[in-house]
């Protein structure tokens, strides 16, 4: 009896194991790859920023974003297989999480999703994905954010950091 036992539960291991990893696509890999810009701010940096003296209503505005932010990650690329593996990832990764907007303009594809917070108007988290971004159209962008915010908030915080993706975070915020 405790033998079967041992082998039920070592069994329901086996089966459930593949739905836990592919709930969880790490995009870390990507943080050390040659053909791979990246970004990450932590927790401690936004709260370090929030620190920071302002003046203006929009500096105050920006301060109290970044007070509830916890991860930023963004990884940037111009390679076609990066591309791809991150097209995938992103496809397998926002199957939990919420389409907000996606476009497909001038050879330029945007996707934005979230993850929203029961009876709340924020998220905790954003996934953005952009093909087709630079000069000769051939860079790709994924971001990732985590925390607790307003999206109409994101639009601020993307042109003050000056991060790409600033105007498809723009219009997913007005709709």
């Amino acid at each position: 009896m405790k033998n079967n036992m041992k082998k039920l539960v070592f069994l329901f291991a086996i089966i459930l194991l593949p739905f836990y990893s592919n709930a969880q696509i790490p995009f870390e890999k990507y943080e050390n790859q040659e053909n791979v810009t990246s970004v990450i701010v932590n927790k401690k940096m936004f709260e370090l920023m929030s620190k920071v003296k302002m003046e203006s209503k929009e500096d105050q505005v920006y301060l109290n974003l970044i007070k509830k932010l916890e991860n930023l990650k963004v990884y940037k690329t111009g390679s076609a297989k990066v591309t791809a593996d991150m097209r995938g990832n992103v496809d397998k990764y926002s199957s939990g999480l919420e389409e907000l907007m996606r476009v497909n303009e001038n050879g330029k594809s945007s996707k934005i999703y979230v993850k929203s917070i029961a009876g709340s108007s924020n998220v905790s988290e954003l996934l953005m994905f952009i093909e087709g971004t630079g000069i000769k159209g051939s860079e790709t962008v994924l971001m990732s954010l985590t925390g607790d915010f307003n999206i109409n908030d994101i639009s601020l915080l993307t042109k003050r950091m000056n991060l790409p993706g600033g105007d498809e975070l723009n219009k997913a915020s007005k709709k």
